[in-house]
């Protein structure tokens, strides 16, 4: 079974033909450039259908999982959104590298925050305390 997909892969159309034969799958994958449309790629197939068929059959294969049955896209949107708020690593090094200081700042940030509080709540404690020591001594 032969299989030709196209997706948007940052800027470029890509496509990615797939031929599974007894359980093994072999893939290439090509650029298109911009957007095709199906007069352009059916054209694109008839003229380089042959090469990328051969490349496919060079390429290593690995074994075949089988297609998981179709889930309601509602829930396939559910369960991506839950797998994606699960994932904590994402992009390179150094936006982990940044995440990760953003983070620290963050705490920093809170318990600065957490400190100052205390310490105006202790200060307004201690203004009331002397006030109340002032109206007594008046008396």
């Amino acid at each position: 079974m032969v299989t030709l997909s196209v997706y948007l892969d940052g800027p470029f159309w890509v496509g990615v033909l797939e031929v599974v034969e007894g359980g093994r799958l072999r893939a290439t994958r090509f650029t298109l450039g911009s957007e095709p449309t199906d007069p352009e790629l059916h054209e694109f197939l008839m003229r380089h259908g042959v090469a990328l068929l051969e490349q496919a059959h060079a390429a290593p294969a690995v074994a075949a999982a089988e297609r998981p049955k179709r889930v309601n896209p509602k829930r396939a949107a559910k369960l991506a959104a839950r797998a994606a708020a699960q994932v904590s690593v994402r992009g390179t090094a150094a936006q982990e590298a940044m995440r990760l200081e953003l983070e620290s700042r963050k705490q920093e940030a809170a318990q600065g925050r957490r400190e100052r509080r205390r310490e105006l709540a202790e200060h307004k404690r201690e203004v009331a305390r002397r006030k109340r020591l002032e109206r007594r001594r008046d008396r």
